[in-house]
């Protein structure tokens, strides 16, 4: 049985990695630097660049302070579950395409999705904003007993649902939601 992992290369995924995280130019994690020199390859994976960031003295490779870096599968599974996560695949049927077994590729998934959430951009919002079906209180910045829920006597109607009066259908009876 030929698995998708077998039609993959490495060599193709390290160049992948670097594209994506580099586009400008490999530069140093540590202290973002430019001045960058390379240093050999990974003993295990030959695709693998090792650097040495000439500013800060930062050792690293194509996978240091990545979400791929320390982990036991090969580049190419990872970027083969990536591939399968971007056609919406489920976790077994990911597992089944890489011949990984369901807790490996829960794990990886849910890896990949952390990674791709802490390198989102945080999100700010400037000109006109609408907000639907929204409650703000505001102006009682280091007051918290002006925060507080006031207590709501039976019957108030103008308690706008901070436990207001509310009727019992079945007895009649009034009581505090």
């Amino acid at each position: 049985m030929v698995t998708l992992t077998a039609l993959i290369d490495n060599g193709k995924c390290y160049e992948l990695i670097r594209q994506h995280r580099w586009p400008e130019g490999v530069c140093c994690p540590h202290c973002g630097s430019m001045h960058i020199i390379k240093n050999g390859k990974d003993d295990t994976q030959p695709e693998r660049q090792r650097y040495v960031c000439k500013s800060c003295q930062y050792h690293f490779d194509d996978l240091s302070d990545s979400v791929f870096a320390a982990r036991h599968q090969p580049l190419r599974v990872w970027v083969g579950c990536l591939y399968l996560m971007g056609l919406n695949l489920s976790n077994a049927q990911i597992a089944h395409e890489l011949d990984l077994s369901q807790n490996d590729v829960y794990k990886m998934t849910c890896d990949l999705r952390q990674g791709l959430v802490e390198k989102k951009p945080e999100v700010e919002l400037s000109g006109e904003v609408e907000f639907d079906e929204v409650y703000v209180t505001a102006g009682h910045k280091g007051q918290p007993e002006a925060v507080k829920k006031k207590s709501v006597k039976v019957g108030d109607a103008n308690s706008k649902g901070f436990g207001g009066g509310v009727h019992s259908k079945r007895r009649n009876h009034q009581y505090l939601g």
